[in-house]
């Protein structure tokens, strides 16, 4: 090496040593080569790290994106200014610049890589902290601007732009006057002399122009701003939208022109019950002025035996529980007790503590005196309705009666009432007593039954109402020997009440009679509710009088077709046995086809005898049946089988699913089985598919029978199961009477199941019926 090249190897020694940037060496396995003085202030490295890899201190992320740009570096191109994190010996972090430069022998062929690493730990806080600060300011709802002394804006950030409108192009380089009203100009003048004065301005309320014309109340903050030098060089503004508060102070003044107004009590008081504040409200319901109730302790309102109240209220105050609607009783000045419906809140202090309570108490006595009648009425209108509708789905007299009697004795008050039948002797002179409500029977069996008194008189006549505040002053009472009035032992009876109870053909069935010790009792709608639960009765009592008309008629029909049924199976059964002798000796020809067709005449006139039969036995309560265990899925089984046989041209399809064994009837179960089939024949002769089905589901046999016929039409499905009924179409001529679906409704009902039809007419019907597996609960 010649002295020139190491007077330069000296020189760039010196400067690898003196360099204040890191530099660390290292070769292309990245072997560490050379560290110099600066990377060990840095990083707190010595030279002992020299042969060791730079993976070694780095972290492994860090050094996976090193190598990536060292391949950069080794295609040719230089690596400059790259800012990534380092850990130092003691596990600081540094932020570093590093710049990678190639390290080549004298033919340039790579041999290591250099890295000059620099500290901008410092740069980068202060960067930090000014992004931060940008972000503040740019994220602020509040307007942050800056202005030179001239008053032209320089800065303007998203604050800004959602209070005035002006996008930062729009404003910047403009004067701050577009955002002020001309008669508030002299205030810039003002703003401006202050700054310049080193003055800051803290919330100066003003009002400022949007971009739209809008005048908005804001307040500003101002201050100076000061160069290196701390010369004052421009003004930062800070302005903050206060329309929200300033709506909240005119909030303020109309709530208090509220409570000033108001016509409840609003009243506030310390933790120590001790008034502070009183309104007009309060003075109208207690009577006491502000001058006489502010300063004086709460309870001057409170009953002696509610004071326990306060303590239970401020005691829930405390705890900063608001108490809603509590109804209690307060006292006025003089001395009246006022239903009060009571809402109690806490007072807190701009701290959040609670300071003491406020009181809005709104008299409701009216309100209660309202609810009051409301609920009798409302109670009064529920026992007129339940007697409505009771004494209306009644049939029985006595029941009728007694209930009239019950209701209306609550509905008017009195210590009893009494019902008596308008049933005279000879005389003309006597009634009965029915019913009774309020007092024994026995208060009335000593006495005979009431006469054709002048009291008495009107109501039994038919005459009209009789109401009468003190029966005992009534110039009509005390005429009659030997009590002249009411007899010793008798109920004591000042107020009365007496109405009658009149049918539809005019004839007074009797009269409802109301007693009470008190007078003045009764009142004009007393007298009303009666009279129409009267009307009610009456038309009830006619109901009942034709119900037992028609039932003894009904008696009378029944034991006709029981006994035109038993009548007409004698002959009927001799002529049977005939007929099938004769067929039996018939040769083949016309008269065995007649005899053929006499003996299913016979036949449908046996079944129409049976049904008559059974309908007696039915409305008798006499249709016996003999429960055994019965497996109704091979029943059914063998009725298709007789249909095949004898009713051939249709196919009976039948499917079976589960356990179809329940309790029942055999005999019953097929006469049920066989008509809804046979009525599938007969009402869809043009058909051939018959479907049946039994399933067990959920505890239930169901059964459906399926015809593809002309189907039942809506209107006549709810009328289906009744007696004596047929669907009616001009283009069925079917023999029946319209009592084979009723019986079978009757037989599947004492099974304890349910029979129900689903069709639309062109589409057949459906006929399905539920009764319980191996039902233990049937009704014998």
């Amino acid at each position: 090496m010649d002295l020139t090249s190491l007077n330069q190897l000296f020189t760039f020694k010196s400067i690898f040593e003196s360099l204040e940037d890191a530099v660390i060496c290292h070769d292309i396995d990245f072997k560490i080569t050379d560290i110099n003085p600066a990377a060990a202030r840095l990083f707190g490295f010595t030279r002992e790290q020299i042969g060791k890899t730079v993976s070694g201190i780095m972290e492994k992320a860090v050094f996976e994106e090193y190598e990536r740009l060292v391949d950069t570096v080794r295609s040719g191109a230089n690596v400059q200014g790259f800012r990534t994190v380092c850990r130092s010996i003691t596990g600081e972090d540094l932020h570093v610049s590093i710049t990678i430069s190639p390290i080549t022998d004298a033919e340039q062929k790579l041999i290591g890589i250099s890295q000059m690493i620099r500290d901008i730990s410092d740069g980068y806080t202060a960067d930090e902290q000014q992004a931060t600060l940008a972000a503040i300011i740019e994220g602020s709802e509040d307007a942050i601007v800056s202005k030179t002394l001239d008053g032209f804006i320089t800065s303007w950030n998203k604050g800004a732009q959602g209070i005035f409108g002006y996008s930062a192009s729009e404003v910047i380089g403009k004067h701050i006057t577009i955002l002020i009203p001309q008669d508030r100009i002299h205030e810039e003048d003002y703003i401006i002399n202050k700054v310049r004065a080193g003055q800051r301005i803290e919330h100066y309320k003003t009002v400022r122009l949007a971009k739209d014309g809008t005048e908005i109340p804001i307040s500003l903050t101002v201050s100076p701003i000061r160069n290196k030098q701390g010369r004052i060089i421009g003004v930062s503004k800070i302005a903050r939208n206060i329309t929200a508060q300033k709506l909240a102070d005119e909030k303020q003044a109309a709530l208090a022109a509220i409570v000033e107004s108001s016509d409840d009590a609003i009243v506030s008081k310390t933790l120590a019950g001790i008034i502070t504040t009183w309104n007009k409200g309060a003075e109208n319901i207690f009577g006491y002025s502000e001058n006489e109730a502010v300063g004086r302790h709460i309870s001057l309102l409170i009953p002696p035996d509610r004071l326990d109240e306060e303590e239970r209220i401020i005691s829930s105050i405390k705890k900063g529980v608001k108490i809603d609607h509590f109804q209690t009783i307060r006292i006025s000045k003089e001395n009246k007790e006022i239903q009060v419906s009571l809402t109690v809140s806490p007072i807190k202090n701009s701290d959040g503590i609670i300071i003491g309570a406020s009181k809005v108490a709104r008299d409701i006595t009216a309100q209660r005196a309202s609810e009051n009648a409301l609920k009798s009425n409302s109670q009064k209108l529920m026992i007129l309705n339940s007697i409505g509708k009771s004494i209306s789905e009644q049939l029985d007299v006595n029941v009728i009666l007694q209930k009239v009697t019950d209701a209306t004795t609550e509905l008017t008050g009195a210590a009893f009432g009494a019902f008596f039948y308008n049933k005279t002797n000879e005389e003309g002179e006597s009634y009965m007593l029915y019913t009774l409500s309020g007092a024994p029977r026995e208060a009335f069996e000593k006495f005979g039954m009431p006469r054709n008194t002048a009291v008495f008189h009107a109501t039994f006549s038919g005459e009209g109402v009789v109401r009468v505040d003190n029966i005992r002053k009534d110039e009509r009472y005390g005429k009659m020997a030997p009590h002249f009035g009411m007899p010793d032992g008798h109920l004591p009876v000042v107020s009365y009440l007496a109405v009658p109870v009149i049918s539809s053909t005019g004839t007074v069935i009797g009269g409802l009679f109301f007693g009470h010790p008190e007078s003045g009792i009764f009142l004009q709608d007393h007298e009303d509710l009666v009279v129409g639960v009267a009307s009610q009765a009456a038309i009830a009592l006619d109901n009942s009088k034709l119900f037992e008309e028609v039932k003894t008629l009904s008696l009378k029909k029944d034991e006709f077709i029981a006994l035109a049924s038993h009548e007409l199976k004698t002959p009927l059964t001799s002529m049977s046995g005939f007929l099938q002798v004769l067929q039996k000796t018939a040769s083949d020809g016309l008269n065995k086809v007649f005899l053929d067709k006499a003996i299913k005449q016979v036949d449908k006139l046996n079944i129409l005898i049976n049904d008559l039969f059974d309908i007696s036995k039915v409305q008798a309560g006499k249709l016996q049946f003999n429960f055994e265990r019965l497996d109704l899925g091979a029943l059914i089984g063998d009725i298709c089988e007789t249909f095949e046989q004898t009713v051939p041209g249709h196919n009976y399809i039948y499917v079976r699913e589960g356990d179809l064994v329940l309790q029942g009837d055999k005999m019953r179960m097929e006469q049920v089985i066989t008509n809804l089939i046979g009525n599938a024949v007969k009402y869809a002769p043009h058909s051939r598919d018959i479907n049946i089905t039994a399933v067990n589901h959920n505890h239930e046999i169901i059964i459906s029978v399926i015809d593809y016929g002309a189907g039942i039409p809506a209107a006549e499905q709810a009328h289906i199961f009744s007696q004596f009924y047929r669907v009616r179409e001009k283009d069925r001529n079917i023999s029946g009477l319209g009592l084979g679906l009723y019986i079978t409704k009757e037989i599947i009902e004492r099974h304890g199941g349910r029979i129900w039809v689903e069709s639309e007419p062109g589409k057949g019907a459906a006929f399905k019926f539920a009764v319980p597996v191996c039902n233990t609960h049937i009704n014998i």
